[in-house]
């Protein structure tokens, strides 16, 4: 069983920045490809980027590409995101996931582990 934490959300004023981590409970952790979700209000949950297990590969969906970034730092069991010039539609709860796939992926389905999420609220 892995167990993932996330923190660093907050609030901030648009175009300000926020760096989210997530912990993993586990030595192996990187053994996972890694993705962060967003879920805002009366929408879906939408995947906002991913990393493969080794972090050579990422993927971001287009409303966040140059702002966003994510890594891993697999000695530390711990996968960021980097959040730069936010906006307000960037509000929303963000989760972490991870998924024992051999590559990126932005399928849902495919993640086993999911954190309990994380407020980021972007408003002036």
């Amino acid at each position: 069983q892995v167990q993932l934490v996330e923190s660093g959300g907050g609030l901030v004023q648009p175009g300000g920045s926020l760096r989210l981590s997530c912990a993993a409970s586990i030595r192996t952790f990187s053994v996972y490809a890694v993705g962060w979700f967003r879920q805002a209000p009366g929408k879906e949950r939408e995947v906002v980027a991913a990393i493969s297990r080794g972090g050579g590969s990422t993927y971001y969906v287009d409303s966040v590409k140059g702002r966003f970034t994510i890594s891993r730092d697999n000695a530390k069991n711990t996968v960021y995101l980097q959040m730069n010039s936010l906006k307000p539609e960037d509000t929303a709860v963000y989760y972490c996931a991870a998924s024992r796939a051999v590559s990126v992926t932005t399928t849902l389905r495919t993640y086993d582990y999911w954190g309990q999420g994380t407020q980021v609220t972007v408003s002036s």
